[in-house]
């Protein structure tokens, strides 16, 4: 989930840079009124997605395993091997399976997408049983920059939401020659761990309530025992998007990738240490220390704000707008909430594919 001080920074803001408003269950291109002929960047057609209905695809036909940094990484991957790379990321709680959809559209303009595991889910495993199962939010991005290394890719355009923004962020602020593009579902999530000390306003501390839980000796229990865990993960689902009617099949086949051996102690670890609650190791200190001052991104960028996502308000990006440097555009989504790539396919494979040519 989101940083709670961007939350508050952003509760109520509703002038600044221009949005764009899109339907969710709409091909970005009828949502704004336009066919494909017309769509033009530096005079140069950008291909509209066509349009999908959440659930078209049901799973991923192979998922693969590489080697990279401290993990046994799992991943999927589909379309051209010598395609452009698109890395999509998910977050807390979900899986790869955010990107059933979204995955084959990109697949389909050509490009090479790759959707792995992070650490603590599905078929992604530390090496070492030696390895601290720490979540920091550098370790995460290391992990995949470690897996760019292993699988050969100089760069990428980065697509995320949640966790995945966060993580896909902190690459472009710290190795931008690794990014070609970001779509950052949320905008700007670099967790500012000293702004965290502080208290939010009351009813942005109430949406968090999961976060205090885990800080709690009960909310530990509860993570460890995987039948508790699966059903306070289902329940998140329900409350952060609210108009999303998946199934029981949609649910188990993400929360199989909750059943991982580390996955209580990633998650509890990264919330915890969001808050103050716990230290990071020592070899992401200088990274944090980077990631304090809370650095612009100059790579060219898409900001989506999910319009019912009880932690992104929606509107104009203006509350993070500064932290944006490069070529760069907002875009709210109508009427979907915070797992907006599942939620509305169409309009992140469009997000994606108008990034690459910003």
């Amino acid at each position: 989930m989101i940083d709670r001080r961007t939350f508050t920074k952003a509760f109520g803001l509703s002038t600044g840079a221009a949005a764009v408003s899109l339907t969710g269950l709409q091909s970005v291109g009828s949502a704004v009124g336009e066919d494909a002929a017309a769509r033009t960047r530096g005079g140069a057609p950008v291909p509209t997605v066509p349009t999908v209905s959440p659930g078209a695809h049901q799973g991923f036909r192979r998922l693969r395993q590489v080697k990279a940094g401290v993990l046994d990484v799992g991943y999927a991957e589909i379309g051209p091997a010598r395609g452009p790379v698109v890395l999509c990321l998910h977050g807390w709680p979900y899986d790869i399976h955010s990107y059933v959809d979204v995955a084959p559209l990109l697949a389909d303009r050509g490009y090479r997408v790759i959707v792995p595991y992070l650490r603590g889910h599905g078929s992604t495993r530390f090496l070492s049983h030696r390895t601290p199962r720490t979540a920091e939010q550098s370790a995460v991005a290391l992990d995949i920059l470690a897996l760019m290394d292993a699988l050969g890719i100089d760069k990428a355009v980065l697509a995320g939401f949640d966790w995945g923004s966060r993580t896909a962020g902190i690459i472009a602020a710290l190795w931008p020659e690794r990014v070609k593009a970001l779509v950052s579902t949320g905008g700007y999530l670099i967790t500012d761990r000293k702004a965290q000390r502080e208290p939010a306003a009351p009813a942005v501390e109430r949406l968090w309530w999961y976060q205090w839980y885990f800080a709690t000796e009960r909310g530990r229990k509860a993570m460890e025992d995987v039948d508790e865990r699966i059903a306070l993960c289902r329940y998140v689902w329900t409350l952060v998007s609210p108009t999303w009617d998946f199934d029981e099949a949609t649910f188990r086949r993400t929360a199989r990738a909750f059943e991982n051996p580390d996955y209580a102690a990633v998650v509890l670890f990264n919330y915890r240490w969001r808050i103050g609650l716990v230290e990071g190791e020592r070899r992401y200190d200088r990274y944090e220390a980077l990631l304090a001052a809370r650095p612009a991104i100059g790579v060219p960028t898409i900001t989506l704000d999910p319009a019912l996502d009880p932690f992104t308000p929606p509107g104009d990006g203006s509350a993070y707008r500064d932290r944006f440097t490069g070529p760069y555009e907002h875009r709210t989504v109508e009427n979907v909430g915070h797992n907006l790539p599942q939620e509305a396919p169409t309009a992140f494979a469009q997000a994606v594919v108008d990034a690459d040519r910003l």
